[in-house]
């Protein structure tokens, strides 16, 4: 854990005490019928907070946040760093409106999390992490920050939340193509500029 000193040692102590208390939650495991694995990365000063949905049955099982295809995606075509950059946990604060897999549901495809997650542990992470932006993935976190809004719509937009710089960007999965044929934009520019935002942040 890095501990930057402008901070109070009873603020650090504080975040230290959340993450604990939100690695050992177990309050959604009699509706997900499994032991749920609560994922926490990252410092209190870390540069990005990144907020996804919520984490993928890969990432349930190696316990590493963004462990999988989407995760490579994201870090080698969009931010384009190396994954040591990545999983510097003072460079990335990596959470989800729910830190836990929520597990399949009956239609297909993931549970929607919880919403009693972001209310209990999220807000108080975006209280006290230390971050300079903030990049939210994927309609369901989008959503949570900008009730009312198309996902389109903001991921072409330069955000703010908590008067810090904010942008959302698509779920990388490869499931996920249509949205990428359908908006050629924004890899032929919306993701360099936040690419390049990225590594400013990070200083690469």
């Amino acid at each position: 854990m890095s501990y930057n000193n402008c901070i109070s040692e009873e603020y650090f102590r504080k975040f230290c005490n959340l993450q604990k208390e939100i690695s050992a939650c177990r309050y959604c495991q009699d509706d997900f019928g499994f032991e749920p694995h609560p994922i926490v990365f990252g410092n209190l000063n870390a540069k990005i907070m990144q907020i996804s949905q919520a984490p993928s049955l890969s990432v349930h099982n190696t316990r590493k946040p963004f462990d999988d295809a989407s995760g490579r995606r994201l870090r080698s075509e969009w931010y384009q760093i190396s994954d040591e950059t990545f999983y510097n946990p003072d460079n990335f604060y990596i959470v989800s409106v729910a830190h836990c897999y929520p597990g399949k549901a009956s239609g297909g495809g993931d549970r929607k999390p919880p919403k009693c997650c972001a209310d209990k542990w999220l807000a108080q992470e975006l209280a006290l992490v230390q971050n300079e932006i903030y990049i939210l993935i994927g309609g369901y976190a989008a959503a949570y920050f900008f009730p009312g809004e198309k996902l389109t719509d903001l991921v072409f937009q330069d955000l703010e939340i908590n008067g810090k710089k904010a942008f959302v960007l698509p779920h990388p999965s490869p499931l996920n193509i249509k949205w990428f044929r359908d908006h050629p934009a924004f890899e032929e520019k919306r993701i360099k500029k936040v690419s390049g935002i990225v590594q400013e942040v990070l200083g690469i």
